[in-house]
């Protein structure tokens, strides 16, 4: 069973007209999911590709049933594109945008407090749940059905595990991009949480990096909540101290953060984590068949 988006979906795209928007929302569709709707303001009436454009996110859902959404807007817009998703009361809200000011987030994510939706991203990937249907920009080509979720920061080293699996004959259920910003609406306890109650999940990969304390985090809920194996990797191994790699979470300081620290906490809680990137596949088909 998927996590979070099924078959039974129904995705509208924020920034549908845009270049991002309209691409992704096909290659949402022709990967089987049941996109619905389109959102972009002053464009009402109108259809691309197809699909019917709205002048907002909650009359698109008045007339489509949409029940989830994947933003592809510009950073000056992201947040209240969120908030008018989360206002439409969609309950499953996927923000691929970058660059996303910090005090916007802020406003957006206390505003999701007395929401019942949930946010994934910014500044990741999406999901995709193997055969079923996806929102965002994870290759669809790459997934295979399977027992295998994914849980990662990086959104290239989420492809890199998910091929790896798939080339091992190990599918997946669901594969979530949590995003790199420092504030981002789901977190890895919250992903770890979901594929643990799943029951056709039977392992997880998580894959984190440098910056912050949410593997550590994750390391402490493993220990206590997870009975399933994890697999780890932490990127960002070579990371000079106080250097800002990559993602905007992505900076060490004071000692903390470090991939080395992240490692220790990770294998402290059961989780076999490897030391590169090309081992993630190996030992999950390890763990599975211990």
């Amino acid at each position: 069973m998927a996590v979070l988006l099924t078959r039974d979906t129904r995705l509208l795209v924020q920034g549908i007209t845009g270049r991002e928007g309209s691409f992704h929302a096909r290659q949402a569709a022709e990967y089987g999911t049941q996109v619905v709707a389109g959102v972009t303001p002053g464009r009402g009436g109108g259809a691309q590709n197809g699909v019917p454009i709205f002048d907002t996110v909650a009359e698109a859902v008045r007339e489509t049933g949409a029940n989830a959404s994947v933003v592809f807007v510009p950073p000056p817009v992201a947040a209240d594109a969120v908030m008018e998703a989360a206002d439409a009361e969609v309950a499953l809200i996927v923000c691929i945008t970058e660059g996303i000011p910090t005090l916007d987030m802020i406003r957006a994510l206390e505003f999701l407090r007395s929401r019942q939706s949930r946010l994934i991203g910014p500044n990741c990937p999406g999901l995709i749940s193997a055969g079923q249907g996806k929102a965002g920009i994870i290759p669809g080509h790459i997934c295979l059905e399977g027992r295998v979720g994914v849980v990662s920061k990086s959104g290239t080293l989420t492809y890199e595990a998910i091929y790896q699996l798939t080339q091992l004959g190990l599918g997946q259920t669901t594969c979530i991009g949590i995003g790199g910003d420092p504030l981002i609406g789901t977190s890895f306890i919250d992903a770890l949480e979901l594929f643990e109650a799943d029951d056709e999940t039977e392992a997880v990969v998580l894959i984190g990096e440098i910056g912050g304390h949410a593997e550590e985090d994750a390391a402490a809920y493993i220990k206590e909540q997870i009975q399933k194996p994890v697999v780890g990797f932490i990127a960002g191994q070579s990371a000079p101290p106080g250097r800002r790699m990559g993602h905007a979470g992505a900076i060490i300081s004071g000692g903390q953060g470090t991939a080395d620290s992240k490692m220790v906490a990770l294998s402290a809680a059961g989780v076999e984590v490897v030391q590169s990137p090309a081992e993630i596949g190996e030992a999950v088909a390890k763990r599975l068949s211990a």
